[in-house]
């Protein structure tokens, strides 16, 4: 049987961290549309049998009823495509989620915080949704797998292993009582990251955010497509982005003044479907003034500048000074000469410097 598998769309989210230019929420927002067309083309022309949705198909907070229906009105064109969705947490099936009061298509199926298995021919379908924006046990240690001759599939939003407290909220299971279950695939999401053929025949799979929500999710991302047997399992991950995020990163240490990285930065190469966050590195001579780069930036698709530089002191000198700079430049450098310092000790020692002379000027 052929199957899609996709994550975490996240219909209607605000982007509202994603960058200072307004239009780019919306040109996401469409971007959402688009791949989701596209996956249904793709069902029509493959006639794919199943699509399972493992959560966080849409923003409670923020979907609009217009987004529903589109939705819907995508699921009537496949109507011999069999549906299954798991409501995740940031679309947890709660009594007032359009899961509960919007009329969805015959091929449709919903599942709620009550494992249940849907028998088909050609397999017994198991799911579970969240009921709510956490879920801290799914009781997924009383779920056993009725048939198991048949292909048995299981479609969950969940965190596999999830270690600490934040990541036991939402439905943390761990890998090693799944495996034991049994089942022939897992279909799950809540993880935005690719995570699938890492190993041999591997069953519990994570697809990714279908869309990418930020520069936190660079690369590819799209869906699992996959043709299971009882005996036999092939994925393939097709990407479906209409954007990419990329960041770049620019040493400043040669440049002397803001005009010149203002040149470097319009001076990139960026390819038409990209999205740029500039990362400055290195040590700065001058003044970095981000705002105003960032305003005189010629590239629109260029939406976060992030300044990661440090001041470039020459503490060595400064120490020989006989001076307030001198004797604390003295001081520092003997802290960054210490013995076992990690790099987070050396970056806030390194962030002190730039304070204590800012201070001191």
């Amino acid at each position: 049987m052929k199957f899609i598998h996709i994550a975490d769309m996240h219909f209607d989210s605000p982007f509202v961290n994603l960058s200072d230019r307004e239009s780019l929420g919306d040109i996401k927002r469409l971007e959402q549309r688009k791949v989701f067309n596209k996956i249904i083309e793709y069902i029509k022309e493959n006639k794919i049998e199943y699509l399972f949705i493992a959560g966080d198909l849409y923003e409670q907070q923020y979907i609009r009823k217009s987004t529903i229906e589109y939705i819907n009105k995508l699921f009537t064109e496949i109507p011999e495509t069999k549906i299954f969705i798991s409501p995740g947490n940031h679309d947890p099936n709660i009594k007032n989620s359009y899961y509960n009061k919007f009329k969805w298509s015959n091929n449709v199926k919903i599942f709620n915080s009550n494992f249940e298995k849907i028998g088909t021919e050609e397999a017994d379908i198991y799911g579970f949704g969240f009921n709510d924006f956490y879920c801290t046990n799914c009781n997924i240690e009383n779920l056993e797998i009725q048939n198991k001759n048949k292909i048995n599939i299981l479609v969950i939003h969940s965190t596999i292993d999830g270690a600490n407290l934040e990541e036991k909220q939402y439905n943390s299971i761990p890998k090693k009582i799944l495996e034991e279950k049994g089942f022939d695939y897992v279909a799950t999401g809540h993880i935005h990251k690719l995570d699938y053929n890492t190993y041999e025949n591997q069953k519990i799979v994570y697809p990714g955010s279908t869309v990418a929500l930020g520069f936190d999710e660079l690369g590819k991302h799209g869906m699992i497509v996959g043709d299971i047997k009882k005996d036999s399992l092939n994925l393939e991950f097709i990407p479906l982005n209409e954007t990419e995020f990329v960041e770049i990163k620019i040493d400043v240490t040669e440049i002397l003044s803001n005009d010149e990285l203002l040149e470097k930065i319009n001076s990139i190469n960026i390819e038409k479907n990209q999205f740029i966050k500039i990362i400055l590195i290195g040590k700065r001579n001058f003044e970095i003034d981000v705002y105003a780069i960032y305003k005189l930036v010629e590239n629109m698709q260029i939406i976060k500048i992030k300044n990661k530089t440090k001041i470039n002191y020459d503490l060595g000198k400064i120490s020989k000074e006989n001076t307030l700079r001198g004797l604390f430049a003295k001081r520092m450098l003997k802290k960054l000469n210490e013995e076992n310092l990690s790099e987070e000790d050396v970056n806030i020692i390194e962030n002190a410097i730039e304070i204590g002379f800012q201070a001191l000027e």
